[in-house]
């Protein structure tokens, strides 16, 4: 092929494949969507946004991503769609024009204690080999690095055929990197033996304090019948011997009135039954009981490096891999790029750039060995993107979730950057936001409304930011809003004195934080704020920390069973009614028998696909037939489900159905802003921000004095986050004290005293750079924080 060929620009006619530059969306009606049509142009930035609950979820992840996920699957093997989750396809009349999507969302990353920022992405892989290959003395292959594989030694015979049978001795072995102590969790947990059991009762008389062991049940059979202690002697008269198969014993077998059972020993036991979960997956009291009687502290073999003696010993140039691990990352790029071995050159141009997208995306001060159960979800979102962003995949739609979530201004314009460098690549890039900082870089524009749940599911707006700008809708009004700075603030009352706050990153740090008005805790991201916050504000009483943490649910939760405003409902209904309140629960006596009371019926289609459909005999509304004639103030149980939470509130305050009890909570859930939530909507299905807000309304009944609030406009529309000063507001005129994690510059203002923490990240950080009022801030403009919250107030 000559040059001349090969250089050849290319035709100028169109061809028929370039045509296709829009993802055409027609009718769309799932969740609160009212037959939304749209069009949304390829390999350009397009931002969604509206009030919460308007619908942009339903449209950019329910509709859009989930059927090209869904088109996706259906490519694979019928044996491998086995295995994979049972997606139906969403309610849309057409949807034209879609590429692969990859969803870049909130969900923290797995709490699996052996999960780290380095084993989340591909960072800790380079490393070990890198090691394996460089470091001295050489200890083995890359799995020797790794503290996720055990050592394991074996022997055994191996039978060769060949003409007269001969056994061959063979021994197998594979170097693993684990600490053998700590099985590479890097912290060993102890029992308070005090907390299992009462000492000076016996077993008859209700010794043992762990939820479950009652000598009622079978373990007070097993316990009678083994032999191997005296249940009537108190425990502190057993002998070396008894106590020891009380607590230790392994598994034996054992014959209890002729039926065949183990018995084990209760730490064994209860090691294998509680202490081995996630212990948010917990019931209450259990989870209670389990953070009672362990305590954690570092493996003092490894001490926390999570390694075995031998990976500990091997290193590159005086630096083990657990060393460059607990680097900081930036600092870690730094010794890497020092590294010149031509042997593994391809390995270090990769493993730098994989660290430099990490510095890039503003997450430099993390360490690789820093667990990932322990990022926030704007963090874990960050860490996810650096996978793609090395990517060399085009042509794709990435949907964002609010991906300047935990950013303050300063690492917004960089996360912009990052988000017009993916589009630049070729793809199409879908961001659901309310940032104005962010709306403003956007090709195309959606805004949905006008209001939330079912007064939403519009398409209020469709065009550029200028456009939106001009146009009279409340995002278009509202983006150019600008909080202003108190004229006067309140006078504290008290002080939270922390002294010598050193988690994490902080330097020491000595702070008093004033009691009685509304503090705001501000810096860039990984400056020490949730450190300080969490680790040194102490957890007394009357201390109520709500964060964006998932709620434990399944999909029978929702807002009236999580708020515990059910319980009075149902009584009001059983007592219009004469009959018992169980019958008004859809997970009791009143559930449909053919759901379940769960709403949907789950085909499961062995190798293809399974379906949820809606139940056909009570129509998707749990309960019998029987139960929906009993009524309170003309409404049966179903209806009140699905009343949204400002109809409720009217329903429950006056009239025939008036029950105070319930009417107290509905308005504290209309006071975090979420008046639109139907009480019957599962948990499952809502937003980081929407979670963290129900649990503030549920916190809010309890006599706490303290308020510590995780970024509580996460999520929030503009106009929604005036309705949540207002909220911070009513609840220090209460008298309340309010300490709030937050980076939008609208609440920064509002405060009456700031915290400014840095003035960089990880080690740059953790210092008090600024403590005063917001008006003293914008004066000295002498930090980060206070140049951009100068700039957004426009002094």
């Amino acid at each position: 092929m000559s040059m001349a060929h090969r250089t050849r620009p290319r035709p100028p006619e169109s061809h028929v494949a370039d045509s296709h530059d829009l993802i055409r969306v027609h009718g769309a009606r799932e969740n609160n969507l009212k037959d939304v049509s749209i069009e949304i142009p390829k390999r350009r930035l397009t931002v969604f946004t509206g009030v919460s609950g308007s619908g942009k979820s339903s449209l950019v992840f329910d509709t859009i991503a989930a059927e090209s996920q869904r088109l996706i699957n259906e490519t694979y093997s019928a044996f491998v769609q086995g295995f994979m989750p049972n997606l139906a396809r969403p309610e849309v009349d057409v949807l034209d024009g879609l590429t692969t999507a990859i969803i870049v969302d909130q969900q923290r990353l797995g709490t699996d204690p052996r999960s780290t920022v380095g084993t989340a992405t591909d960072a800790n892989a380079m490393l070990r080999i890198l090691f394996s290959r460089l470091a001295r003395p050489h200890i083995g292959p890359p799995s020797a690095y790794s503290f996720n594989t055990a050592s394991v030694r074996a022997s055994g015979a191996i039978t060769v055929e060949r003409g007269n049978k001969k056994a061959v001795k063979a021994t197998y072995t594979r170097t693993g990197g684990m600490c053998p102590r700590c099985e590479g969790r890097g912290t060993v947990s102890d029992i308070d033996l005090t907390q299992l059991y009462d000492d000076s009762k016996s077993l008859n008389e209700g010794a043992l304090t762990i939820p479950g062991y009652s000598m009622e049940g079978w373990y007070g059979r097993i316990f009678s019948g083994c032999g191997f202690f005296d249940p009537d002697k108190p425990i502190n008269r057993f002998t070396k011997r008894e106590l020891h198969d009380l607590l230790h014993k392994e598994p034996t077998k054992i014959k209890v009135e002729g039926i065949n059972l183990t018995y084990e020993g209760l730490i064994p036991k209860i090691q294998k039954s509680m202490l081995s979960k996630d212990v948010d997956a917990l019931q209450p009291h259990v989870r209670a009981f389990v953070e009672r009687a362990t305590t954690f502290s570092v493996c003092p073999e490894c001490e926390g490096t999570r390694l075995s003696e031998g990976a500990r010993s091997s290193k590159i140039g005086g630096v083990s891999i657990a060393d460059a691990c607990a680097m900081q990352i930036s600092d870690l790029a730094e010794w890497v790029r020092g590294l010149d071995d031509p042997s593994v050159a391809p390995l270090l141009t990769a493993l730098q750039h994989s660290l430099d997208s990490f510095a890039e995306i503003g997450l430099g001060y993390l360490s690789l060995d820093r667990p990932s159960g322990t990022l926030s979800g704007g963090e874990a979102q960050r860490v996810k993107m650096i996978r793609h962003l090395g990517s060399s995949l085009t042509d794709v739609t990435y949907v964002f979730d609010e991906p300047t979530t935990g950013l303050h201004p300063h690492d917004i314009s960089r996360m912009n950057d990052l988000l017009l460098r993916l589009r630049d690549k070729g793809n199409t890039v879908l961001v659901v936001e309310h940032k104005p900082q962010t709306i403003a870089i956007a090709d195309h524009v959606v805004d949905l409304g006008p209001g939330a749940g079912t007064a939403g599911g519009s398409v209020c707006f469709e065009g550029t930011v200028e456009g939106l700008r001009a146009g009279d809708t409340i995002t278009g009004r509202h983006l150019d809003d600008r909080a202003a700075v108190k004229e006067t603030v309140r006078k504290p009352t008290g002080a939270l004195e922390v002294r010598g706050a050193s988690a994490h990153n902080l330097r020491d740090v000595d702070v008093d934080i004033p009691l009685g008005v509304l503090v705001v805790v501000t810096g860039v991201a990984g400056s020490g704020k949730s450190s300080l916050v969490h680790g040194s504000v102490p957890r007394g009483e009357g201390v109520v920390s709500v964060d964006q943490g998932a709620i434990r649910g399944s999909r029978r939760s929702n807002p009236a069973t999580y708020t515990g405003l059910l319980d009075p409902i149902r009584k009001a209904f059983a007592k219009a009614n004469g009959v018992k309140p169980a019958l008004f629960s859809a997970n009791s006596e009143g559930a449909c028998p053919t759901c379940n009371g769960v709403g949907v019926v789950f085909t499961d289609l062995a190798m293809m696909a399974g379906v949820a459909t809606t139940c056909e005999e009570c129509e998707g509304k749990r309960y019998q037939a029987s139960v929906l004639e009993y009524r309170l103030g003309g409404r049966d149980i179903s209806e009140v489900l699905a009343m949204p939470v400002s109809e409720a509130q009217e329903f429950f305050g006056a009239g025939e159905a008036s029950t105070p009890a319930a009417h107290r909570v509905l308005t504290r859930l209309a006071d975090v802003g979420l008046g639109y939530l139907s009480l019957g909507q599962p948990l499952t299905t809502l937003s980081g921000g929407e979670r963290q807000r129900l649990k503030l309304a549920t916190h809010m009944a309890e006599k706490g004095g303290v308020y510590v609030l995780d970024e509580p406009t996460a999520g929030l529309h503009l106009a929604d986050v005036e309705q949540l000063l207002g909220l911070l507001d009513r609840l220090v005129d209460a008298g309340k004290s309010v300490i709030v994690v937050e980076h939008h510059p609208a609440v920064m203002a509002h405060a009456d005293w700031i915290v400014d923490l840095g003035p960089g990240a990880g080690h740059d950080g953790g210092r008090i750079v600024f403590e005063g009022t917001p008006a003293d801030l914008i004066a000295a403009r002498s930090t980060l924080t206070g140049e951009h919250l100068a700039a957004y107030v426009g002094a």
